[in-house]
């Protein structure tokens, strides 16, 4: 029961975009970017946070290279220097512990907005609304909404989610499976969700400046770990991949205005880190003579 009432708040804001839009696609669009709007703040934080700890990294290499054998007093200077600068270690964390309960909470909601039951039984009494001429068939019987929205009066006793010829309660790979050419249409899509995550991973690559014990495969694999998701979509109702490419689309805007904010001019903060991390990778070729295993993650 209280798992029903924690996804009913986002389930009535999405019902209240479709009845301003009566568009299952506008609808979900306008969520995703409402989401991304309100943890923009946070993104734009992180991110000024992540520059401070890459100001940092020359500092941080020093009192690694000066008490490398001794790890309790490593982390007592390691945690002065962040006193010290007023820079949080777990700032960059923040944006991605936020993206899977996001991602359960649309999950979730798409999938009570179509919860398929078969009108036979005690389903005919149980949903009667639903079930009303359809006897023996599978229908929808949405969850979390109030049945007088327009959003459930669309959904009831129906078994497709249409909107622009796209059926957003299916699957893509059981598009693929049932219609080979209908299937490519949808498969196209989660295609499209992987260019644009590759898109918006080459700009974070672009001005990125990681940890000098980052091997070059290591960062190949934290640029790409985006779009195998995106791949992973495919098994997913495609209601959810539209989600996706919208808050994708918003992301590629925001890293924009992030390169403009931090990495304008020669002194800006980007920059500076950029040139700090330049001065760790040479303090730790000169310690070890090669790459390590990675301690910190930046973009």
């Amino acid at each position: 029961m209280i798992a029903i009432k924690f996804f009913e708040q986002p389930a009535r804001l999405l019902a209240w975009f479709y009845s301003l839009t009566h568009n299952y696609i506008i609808s979900i669009s306008i969520m995703a970017f409402l989401v991304m709007l309100v943890t923009a703040p946070l993104v734009l934080k992180s991110t000024k946070g992540m520059l401070e700890m890459q100001k940092l990294q020359p500092e941080m290499k020093r009192l690694q290279n000066q008490h490398r054998g001794d790890r309790q007093k490593l982390n007592e200077e390691m945690m002065k220097l962040y006193q010290e600068h007023k820079v949080n270690p777990l700032a960059s964390c923040f944006p991605l512990l936020l993206q899977m309960p996001v991602f359960i909470i649309m999950f979730r909601v798409l999938h009570g907005l179509t919860r398929e039951i078969t009108c036979t039984g005690t389903n005919v009494t149980q949903y009667a609304e639903a079930c009303l001429g359809n006897a023996g068939k599978t229908v929808f019987a949405p969850q979390y909404v109030s049945s007088s929205s327009k959003l459930y009066q669309s959904l009831v006793g129906q078994n497709e989610m249409i909107a622009w010829g796209l059926d957003l309660s299916k699957r893509p790979f059981s598009v693929m499976r049932d219609s080979f050419t209908e299937g490519l249409i949808y498969v196209g899509l989660v295609l499209l969700l992987g260019i644009l995550y590759f898109v918006q991973q080459r700009m974070v690559a672009s001005r990125a400046a990681v940890s000098p014990t980052v091997s070059p495969t290591q960062q190949k694999l934290m640029q790409y770990l985006p779009v195998v998701f995106a791949v992973f979509l495919i098994f997913y109702l495609t209601g959810l991949v539209i989600y996706y490419m919208a808050q994708a689309v918003f992301r590629i805007g925001l890293n924009f205005y992030i390169t403009h904010r931090f990495y304008k001019g020669d002194e800006s903060l980007g920059r500076q880190a950029q040139k700090a991390s330049e001065t760790a990778r040479e303090l730790h070729k000169e310690s070890v003579g090669g790459c390590g295993l990675f301690s910190f993650i930046f973009k």
